[in-house]
């Protein structure tokens, strides 16, 4: 398994970034693909989710700080999920990673079994 991220870069305050992450050598449609971050000295973060529902929908899932801000979307046909980001704040400011499980916990990093290597987002003036 394999996940790639990529769009990441420095962007200032109040502007957008659009993450991707390119997924291979999963059954992609029936995992749940996540998103998380990590900023300097800090642990890695939960962002948003689409968690499988066993059916052909998703339950999309937002941490707090980027509820309205960022939206999480995947394309099965392409093996790819996205994040757009919108007024980004100096506080977004992270590694921003992919992940991929199976029955995984809302909210949580709990489950996720595969890891892209992470794309730098830097929100500054």
């Amino acid at each position: 398994v394999q996940l790639v991220e990529s769009g990441g870069g420095l962007v200032q305050p109040g502007g957008s970034l659009r993450l991707s992450c390119a997924a291979s050598g999963l059954t992609f449609r029936s995992y749940d693909m996540g998103w998380f971050r990590q900023a300097p000295g800090k642990g890695r973060e939960f962002v948003a989710a689409l968690r499988w529902s066993g059916r052909s929908t998703y339950y999309a899932d937002y941490a707090d700080s980027v509820k309205g801000r960022f939206t999480i979307s995947r394309d099965n046909a392409k093996n790819t999920v996205s994040l757009q980001m919108n007024s980004l704040k100096p506080e977004d400011t992270a590694v921003y990673y992919c992940a991929a499980g199976s029955s995984t916990v809302q909210l949580s990093s709990n489950g996720y079994r595969y890891w892209g290597q992470g794309t730098q987002v830097t929100v500054s003036s």
